[in-house]
């Protein structure tokens, strides 16, 4: 019996699938101490820059900023699927000490800034270690500390589907990384990029042509996300151009988040027919203004591209 020319192609990409080597070293062995001074940082780049327990919790999208469920803190299980305009089905994990409790810090560490899991798998960068792995020894080391003192909660995350090829392309993405170097805020650019970084900012102000950002268009906006309830917002052009935030100015930027740094605006209701916004807003607004002031110099340095951004596009527009 003959096999169809599909099928043989499917078994060799197959099998090719298990064969692509991860290129990433083993996990060192450390232990990272617990001093106060790191549990204070790892919480404040958790919580407020890093956003590790906006993605690896459940978000509540029935409130305007859709602000995380208070319950599922660092629990996991927040979806990112097709109608958002991911290449399949993910989930994000849990990272409260019952799910990494068996994981040593130095595996924590490689999974945050190389892309690598405990068990070997390739984290797809929704997980933005490109990013983290030009953070501070540090300041991942604050965070790995801070997030092993999160509570506990025991919540089973169902695995990811990502679609064919990426599901095999995706070995590919992993690297040995080496840790940056935190500068100095009297260094205000230099510093603002680094937090701009550590925040993702131009992951989501970047747009993408066939899953790569669009070069000579980084921070101008106009990235497509679709909302779990329907509808697509566009993120805002960050480059310092008349359809950017040319004419904003340091002490507004940092007023427009410092603005939703309170319990009200974390408990508006969505109305109907409201579209929400997939920026932590509630996250970002308690961002000390001096880093929220570093990032808008930073911005403000970029070349300034011309992009006006629709933020709700009309369906199929």
């Amino acid at each position: 019996m003959k096999l169809p020319l599909s099928l043989i192609l499917i078994f060799s990409l197959l099998s090719c699938s298990i064969m692509i080597p991860i290129k990433v070293s083993d996990a060192d062995d450390i232990t990272i101490e617990h001093t106060p001074e790191r549990l204070a940082r790892g919480e404040y780049l958790a919580e407020h820059v890093a956003g590790c327990t906006d993605c690896h919790s459940r978000r509540n999208w029935t409130l305007q900023l859709a602000p995380t469920i208070p319950e599922t803190h660092g629990a996991g299980g927040e979806i990112f699927n097709e109608d958002m305009g991911f290449p399949g089905t993910l989930y994000s994990p849990n990272i409260t000490p019952a799910a990494l409790r068996s994981w040593t810090d130095g595996e924590v560490v490689r999974a945050i800034v190389s892309g690598v899991s405990k068990t070997g798998q390739a984290l797809f960068p929704i997980m933005p270690y490109p990013n983290y792995a030009h953070l501070s020894q540090e300041d991942i080391y604050s965070i790995v500390a801070y997030i092993r003192t999160l509570p506990a909660i025991e919540n089973d995350v169902p695995e990811r589907a990502l679609n064919f090829p990426l599901n095999i392309i995706v070995r590919t993405f992993p690297r040995d990384a080496e840790f940056g170097v935190l500068p100095y805020p009297a260094d205000s650019i230099a510093y603002g990029k680094y937090m701009a970084t550590a925040a993702g900012c131009a992951d989501c102000h970047t747009p993408m042509k066939k899953g790569r950002p669009i070069k000579g268009m980084e921070y101008a906006g106009g990235y497509g996300m679709g909302m779990p309830s329907g509808g697509l917002v566009n993120s805002a052009n960050l480059t310092p151009h008349e359809t950017g935030i040319k004419n904003w100015t340091r002490q507004g930027f940092i007023a427009r988040f410092k603005s939703l740094d309170n319990v009200a605006a974390q408990e508006i209701p969505l109305k109907a027919g409201e579209l929400n916004t997939v920026m932590p807003w509630t996250y970002y607004a308690k961002m000390e203004p001096q880093d929220l002031g570093a990032i808008y110099d930073y911005l403000m340095s970029l070349p300034p591209v011309n992009n006006p951004v629709v933020k709700y596009p009309e369906p199929g527009s």
